[in-house]
């Protein structure tokens, strides 16, 4: 098992950065490309437990999986949403943001991931595995946040 961990203060409004965890498909893909679909399976009153299929374009092939809701809060001041699924009988991945309202136009993000191989073979890539695609998701989050309120 192998746990990412990066964050980044954000020069946007706390509801602007939100959006694009808790909003629409539209706002999801801006941050999240690969996203062509997102589909409500089952929700709960509080969100935690709820499911989404999700598909996933990687080159030519779309990938379906659920996405299960393990953790949920949304205040003025503090959000934050946990997710897990299970990526082709390959990784069992959970997913963490961590929004907090620093002022009336700046957020602070945090972004955790962990990646549990389900394969041996993978267990050993995994070891040699960077923070690259979490480094580039936090600044691509950054970005796309700041342009929208700039």
């Amino acid at each position: 098992m192998k746990t990412w961990t990066k964050d980044i203060e954000i020069n946007a409004p706390i509801e602007e950065v939100w959006k694009f965890f808790d909003g629409d498909l539209e706002d999801m893909q801006k941050i999240m490309p690969q996203v062509v679909d997102n589909k409500l399976i089952h929700e709960t009153e509080d969100k935690v437990g709820t499911i989404y299929r999700q598909s996933y374009r990687e080159g030519k092939r779309v990938m379906e999986y659920d996405v299960k809701v393990l953790e949920y809060k949304n205040t003025s001041d503090e959000k934050r949403l946990k997710i897990t699924f299970n990526l082709a009988n390959m990784f069992d991945i959970t997913a963490a943001y961590d929004l907090k309202k620093t002022d009336e136009n700046k957020t602070y993000f945090k972004y955790e991931t962990t990646n549990k191989p389900n394969k041996w073979f993978i267990k050993l890539m995994l070891k040699f595995a960077s923070d690259k695609v979490v480094v580039q998701f936090v600044e691509r989050v950054k970005r796309v946040a700041e342009q929208g309120v700039n």
